[in-house]
Order: structure tokens, then C-alpha cells, then sequence
């Protein structure tokens, strides 16, 4: 068993003074140049993919009017210059109409040639209710029935297009064949959705969908987000998570590799110490995870840290898993390419 790595590149790190110690000055942070650099460091280490946290302000703004660019368009900025690591953005499941995020994450997987993924959160933050012109949403059972509705609503787009459905006969001027575009006809207690998506299926059919362990059905994600603050607890948390029907899961830890720097207080695994201690809390937990997602203290200082040193200790000990040029981001992980529901149901139907 190997694990797969990702990090967490929002911002300058999960330490609230991480911007104290920043290679560069406060102006480049939201530049495109600076996601650009980052990725593509997290690129060459060998990192499996790389996820994009979400909100309406830059992190420990305190309000301040500072704008930002959103996840997925952080996400799609990169992929042309990237040729192996995933690239993950946060969308929020309680206030994003579904059939734009189905749309904004379709397009990404083309732009990244098949190396897209979702990690659906839940939005806690009142400020996106009002940013959005929406009622706030705080009661737990209609936080999840979002996320729930969300993500069926978000698939069933994926699929509401079958693979063979863009046919492109100049002879006829057909661009698509109707017949293999399907509405999805979703009703939920708050919404419906009637499709088909305006965008084609996209290359991996399906992107990956990333959930957190505790909110989201592991058996609706294709990986589930476990923490705790001992690796007892993650190897518990796995183990529950797999009995509910988890395909892949994947820890949550907070790493601080920089002289002096503690790791944040966050609820996640956390790790303060040197780039050896860090590679054998990897090797212990790789017997009981798929993969690990990393949130450096300060970025500038972890990330490479971690390049140097940590990835290739465990590429060396078979530990970490390196991706490939040409592969998907489910083909890297292991995952199978899903079959497309609303044919295998017209198939289905045909041969009765």
C-alpha cells in the first residue's frame, strides 16, 4: 500500500502569522503567479493533487474589503500549466445553485485534462447566505439535506450527457445526438432540477468527490476526509469509515516543519518537528489510510521542506505514490471510471 499525497495551498498556511513569514510580498499573494508557483512546486515534489480552500474573504482578512479569486477559477487557472498533480477546489453544497457548480467542475476537467476533483463543504459562514442573497441555513439536517441534494444533483448532470453523445456530423450539421442527452428530473424538499447540463460528460465521466468524515454519506464520495488528534483516532476514524462504505480515505494533517513554528489548533492530526519525524508518522499511517492531505503552517516554509526532503524519503521507502503524466485523477487513485447511469438505465430499457 502507498499513499497518496495532497496539499492544501490557500493562502500562506493554517498558522495565523503565516504571513509574517512569507517568501514574498503581501501584494502577490492573490496573484495567479503565485498559485501558478506554488502548484507547479507541488507538482515536481510528486504531490497527488493539490486543493484550493474556498470563501468570501482571504484567510484572517477580519473583514477586511480585500477580494479574492474563487477556488475553481484558481483551479482552471492552472491546469494548462500542469501536467499530473489533481487539482481539488472547495465549492460549498448550502447556498451554490448545483447546476453551475456541475458546470464549473465539468469545465474544469477539461481544461485539466481529466485531473479534477470536489471537495464538497458545507457553508457555516453567514456571510455567504447574505453575499448570495439567500436565507441562512444553520439547522444540521438542512446543512446535510444540501449537501446531500448537491451532490446527487451535481453527478446526475455529469451523467445527464453519455459518453458517446457528442457526435460532430458536419454531413448533417448534428452536433449532438438528442437521444443520448437525458434530463435528470431531481425534486428535492427544497429545489428540483430538471437538466440536462450545458456542458458534455466530463473526461473522467465523473470527477473525484472529496467529503468530510461525520458530515457527508462516505457511500456518496469517492473519498472521505478523516481527523483526530492522535493517529489511534485516525486509524479508528478510517476503519469506521470504510464499514460505512468508504472507497477511499484519506487523513487530514497539519504539518509545521519550520524552526519554531507550532502547528495550529484545529481539530486535524497535527505534526510540529523535523522532516524525519514527520516521514515516520507518514509510514505509520499508510497502514491504516490511502492517502494523507497536508495543510502547511506557512507555506512558504513547509512546501519545500516537503519537496526536498519528506516526498522523496518515501518515494525511497515505497511509501508515496508518484503520479504519472497522461493519467486522471481517478485513474491515479485507483478508481474505476464510473458507468454512466442514464445509459446503462436506457440500455437496460432497450433490452426488455
Amino acid at each position: 500500500m502507498s499513499l497518496h499525497l495532497g496539499i492544501e495551498l490557500d493562502g500562506e498556511g493554517t498558522h495565523p502569522e503565516a504571513w509574517r513569514r512569507a517568501a514574498h510580498s503581501p501584494d502577490r499573494l492573490l496573484t495567479g503567479r503565485m498559485v501558478a508557483d506554488r502548484v507547479a512546486a507541488a507538482e515536481n515534489a510528486g504531490f497527488t493533487f493539490a486543493s484550493f480552500d474556498d470563501s468570501l474573504l482571504p484567510p484572517g482578512a477580519d473583514g477586511a474589503p480585500v477580494g479574492r479569486i474563487d477556488a475553481v477559477n484558481r483551479a482552471a487557472f492552472v491546469a494548462a500549466t500542469t501536467s499530473t498533480i489533481g487539482l481539488v477546489p472547495v465549492v460549498g453544497t448550502t447556498y451554490a445553485e448545483p447546476f453551475h457548480t456541475s458546470s464549473q467542475l465539468a469545465t474544469l476537467d477539461y481544461a485539466s485534462r481529466g485531473r479534477g476533483g470536489w471537495i464538497a463543504a458545507r457553508d457555516t459562514d453567514p456571510r455567504v447566505a447574505g453575499a448570495l442573497g439567500r436565507t441562512e441555513v444553520t439547522a444540521p439536517a438542512d446543512l446535510a439535506r444540501e449537501e446531500r441534494d448537491a451532490i446527487a444533483v451535481v453527478r446526475d448532470l455529469w451523467d445527464s450527457w453519455e459518453d458517446d453523445a457528442v457526435i460532430r456530423d458536419y454531413a448533417t450539421g448534428r452536433f449532438v445526438d438528442r437521444d443520448r442527452l437525458h434530463y435528470i428530473d431531481f425534486q428535492g424538499d427544497a429545489y428540483s432540477v430538471k437538466g440536462p447540463a450545458i456542458v458534455p460528460r466530463p473526461p473522467q465521466g465523473q470527477l473525484v468527490v472529496f467529503g468530510f468524515d461525520g458530515q457527508t454519506d462516505p457511500s456518496e464520495v469517492d473519498v472521505v476526509l478523516v481527523s483526530g488528534a492522535t493517529a489511534g483516532d485516525i486509524a479508528d476514524a478510517a476503519a469506521r469509515a470504510k464499514d460505512s462504505g468508504a472507497t477511499l480515505v484519506f487523513a487530514e494533517l497539519d504539518v509545521a516543519l519550520g524552526a519554531g513554528t507550532p502547528a495550529p489548533s484545529s481539530g486535524r492530526l497535527s505534526f510540529a518537528g523535523e522532516a524525519t519525524g514527520l516521514v515516520e508518522l507518514l509510514r505509520t499511517l499508510d497502514s491504516h489510510v490511502d492517502g494523507v492531505r497536508l495543510h502547511p503552517a506557512v507555506v512558504d516554509e513547509d512546501l519545500p521542506v516537503l519537496a526536498r526532503y519528506v516526498i522523496p524519503a518515501l518515494l525511497r521507502a515505497g511509501v508515496a505514490h508518484r503520479p504519472v503524466p497522461g493519467s486522471t485523477l481517478r485513474s491515479t487513485l485507483g478508481l474505476d471510471r464510473p458507468v454512466n447511469r442514464f445509459r446503462a438505465e436506457r440500455l437496460e430499457e432497450s433490452s426488455r
